[in-house]
């Protein structure tokens, strides 16, 4: 018999119950209590969805109130030294210590923060120092494990395996190798599989994505003896989870690891399913990820039963599991949840619960033959042939003009450096400009007129003129703060990507299709179903409206064809290029639109560039080839005096500089606030050219850094960035935070550019 599996199940709760829950905490609106309570009825109605749609041992230990690697390093003690002797009221305030930093008095900055792998969720990344004393200091798997029981479930505590969690850490000392740390971390790993066993646990989920990653034969050694340890700590069933891609070179070893089951990607790595049926032990059960977990997309199911009726011809017994590619954290929740999505489209489309219910649908196939879901293959059979041949998807304009393109559309006239002093001309710039990424606070009650506007409780003039106030607003304090490049502030925007594809053909919308990127902070991405066109102007209005307000330079704001691609729900249908390619054409229609307007400093934001980085360097030159030319697409037209801008965050850059340097944008922001700026060493010497701004206020974080704490992180750039090409500027966009917050940092962020311009014209100091 065959058992369908969930691999894990999203947090937020189907309307964000979570999300408002520990904003609320935050802000001191509710209490601990309150909000663990709003944590276990998510967890609880998660649990009965599951078990519901027909999932034997739904996972338990998968729920986190930030980030399930930040909830393995609070597991296991991995606290660093900055964050123990920090006065703090409880346990709870020290976790959101450890993800948020604090502000005032004791001033602590958080862990750093990055993708997750090749998706837009973001962990916190832990910290090494070799000196860890790793113990199970605090134990939320039993805890969920009991609330699960108590609740009559069967579960399947899900943990984050000890070789990914020290490999996706970050050593702060030199000696803190990790070998090492793996010896003292299994004896915690230890004691937590026996504390499940002891409270009843039959099986657990232990994940290992890095085993889709290029890893060297000592991370494979780590993985055997990891192991080998844990796998007789406790009478427990393993399986061994990867997800994100084909193991290729690591399948063998996967396979032969002492666990009772794998589980393999066949959505993202198909290429490894026929070598994992032929090397399989007799002993081993294979786990088949048959069902999309990071896209909306319906399941072909007869292709995927096809796939799963192969695995039972070749596995005796109950040696088959059925289950999605990953964990369902990656997509929204319930689709029965939206109401305005066009009939058509709604029907091509499965979030998590539909996502169960086709494991369930193929495991019913295998278990009572494919006469027992007649019904379901037909409908599903019918829905893919509608969006087949669907009018709303193909557009035969857009083909034409793909097949137009022409080499000169990617490469602009004049060199970087013969560009540069056009544009210092153009926009009177000095030493050390300052400016900001774009956005500014998204206020209570901009949000809450955007709502009237929608429910159209007001008029469009109305808004309109409330967010001309806004950008009023926005410019006379940038005015004041004495910054050198304005920008309008973005009131406009609900979000970065979700703005541009409801202006843009091809593009549908969800009511609640929320998905969780870092924290409480959620996004709704939206639907790529067909072919891009731009049908009218997007920014334009607004961009022309602050810069009628001052005589300085106000930027253009728009998002890069690879981030709208990688923050939505793309096609399946095509290839992803294709995608990329019809979205960057739009925007080179933008671009100009906003050139010819006057514009001379015009940003497109690429942040999710690396992102999209193949998680194998064999398969990086391809993406990044098309990556680059998609950009180098939108933005090769404008004139040589007009400042292309672009900025990155959360990422490592070193095995893309190349390529960030072949995007030839004239500046460049990225992140570098929380990494001290380690994350410049990628730019360093020839690496790149170009002009560079790298961040000194994290602003995912709520306290205000000091002048003085940015001079110190403009000094380190100095040390890789000549001053004439460096640039002055937050993190990231500012809409998360509040004007409190915002205003004395940007305030400090001049003050020290300033305080570094007179260092180096010799006027004060020394560097």
């Amino acid at each position: 018999m065959a058992t369908p599996i969930n691999l894990g199940f999203a947090r937020i709760g189907a309307k964000r119950e979570l999300k408002k829950a520990i904003e609320s905490y935050w802000s001191l609106k509710t209490t601990a209590e309150q909000l663990l309570s709003t944590a276990r009825d998510i967890r609880k109605r998660h649990w009965s969805w599951q078990s519901e749609a027909g999932i034997p041992e739904p996972p338990s230990g998968d729920f986190s109130l930030y980030d399930h690697v930040l909830d393995t390093a609070w597991m296991f003690d991995a606290v660093p030294s900055r964050f123990r002797d920090l006065n703090l009221s409880g346990d709870l305030d020290l976790y959101f210590a450890m993800a948020r930093g604090v502000a005032g008095q004791t001033a602590t900055q958080a862990l750093e923060m990055t993708k997750w792998f090749d998706t837009n969720y973001h962990y916190l990344v832990p910290e090494f120092t070799g000196a860890e004393n790793f113990r199970l200091g605090r134990n939320p798997q039993v805890e969920a494990y009991r609330e699960a029981t108590a609740l009559g479930l069967t579960a399947r505590p899900v943990i984050l395996g000890p070789v990914s969690f020290l490999l996706l850490g970050k050593a702060r000392q030199t000696h803190a190798d990790r070998a090492a740390l793996l010896d003292r971390l299994l004896p915690a790993y230890e004691e937590l599989l026996r504390s499940l066993a002891a409270e009843g646990a039959v099986a657990v989920q232990i994940d290992e994505p890095v085993l889709a990653t290029d890893l060297d034969d000592a991370a494979r050694a780590l993985l055997t003896k990891a192991f080998t340890r844990i796998s007789k700590a406790a009478p427990l069933k393993i399986l061994l989870a990867t997800y994100f891609g084909p193991l290729r070179d690591n399948l063998e070893h996967a396979l032969h690891l002492p666990v009772h089951a794998l589980h393999l990607d066949l959505v993202r790595g198909l290429e490894q399913f026929d070598d994992a049926l032929q090397l399989a032990p007799k002993s081993l059960t294979l786990s088949l990820g048959l069902i999309d977990g990071r896209n909306i997309w319906k399941a072909d199911l007869t292709r995927a039963l096809e796939l799963a009726e192969r695995a039972a011809d070749r596995l005796s017994g109950d040696r088959l599991m059925v289950g999605p590619s990953c964990s369902l954290l990656h997509v929204p929740i319930d689709l029965s949840n939206e109401s305005a999505l066009p009939p058509d489209i709604k029907d091509w489309l499965s979030f998590g619960r539909q996502k169960l219910a086709e494991v369930v649908t193929i495991t019913r196939a295998l278990n009572e033959g494919r006469s027992a879901i007649r019904a379901e293959l037909d409908a599903n059979r019918d829905s893919l042939e509608k969006r087949r041949r669907s009018e709303l998807v193909h557009n035969a304009g857009v083909g034409t003009r793909l097949r137009a393109i022409r080499n000169t559309d990617f490469a602009r006239t004049k060199t970087f450096d013969e560009r540069k002093p056009l544009q210092q001309a153009a926009l009177g710039l000095s030493l050390l400009p300052t400016t900001t990424i774009g956005s500014f606070p998204q206020t209570e009650e901009l949000r809450r007129e955007r709502a009237r506007m929608r429910k159209n409780e007001i008029t469009a003039e109305e808004y309109e003129g409330f967010i001309h106030q806004e950008i009023t607003h926005a410019i006379r304090e940038q005015e004041k703060l004495g910054l050198d490049i304005l920008v309008h502030g973005e009131a406009e925007r609900n979000d970065m990507v979700e703005y541009f594809g409801e202006l843009l053909n091809g593009f549908a919308f969800t009511e609640n299709g929320w998905v969780q990127s870092y924290g409480s902070r959620c996004v709704k991405p939206p639907i790529i179903y067909g072919d891009v066109t731009r049908r009218g102007t997007m920014t334009v209005r607004w961009w022309q409206f602050a810069q009628s307000l001052t005589a300085l330079p106000v930027k253009g704001m728009l998002t890069g064809p690879v981030t709208v691609l990688q923050w939505s729900f793309a096609r399946d249908d095509q290839p992803r290029r294709d995608t990329c390619f019809q979205l960057a054409l739009a925007i080179r229609d933008e671009i100009l639109d906003l050139e010819t307007a006057g514009c001379k400093a015009i940003q497109l934001d690429e942040p999710a560039l690396r992102e999209g980085l193949p998680l194998r360097k064999t398969d990086g030159p391809e993406y990044l080839r098309w990556a680059v030319d998609a950009f180098r697409l939108a933005t090769a037209g404008v004139r040589d005096a007009t400042q292309i801008h672009t900025h990155m965050c959360y990422a490592e850059f070193n095995d893309i500089v190349e390529s960030i340097a072949a995007m030839d944008a004239d500046v460049i922001s990225l992140e570098s606030a929380r990494s001290q700026m380690e994350l410049l060493e990628a730019f360093a010497g020839d690496r790149y050219r170009n002009d560079l701004g790298p961040g000194v206020y994290d602003i995912h974080s709520p306290r205000v850094p000091s002048s003085e704490e940015m001079l110190g992180l403009l000094k380190k750039a100095l040390a890789v960035i000549p001053a004439e090409r460096l640039w002055v500027n937050p993190d990231c966009g500012l809409k998360t935070r509040a004007w409190q917050e915002v205003t004395p940092a940007l305030q400090h962020l001049v003050t020290a550019a300033r305080s570094l311009r007179q260092i180096l014209s010799g006027k004060a100091g020394r560097i």
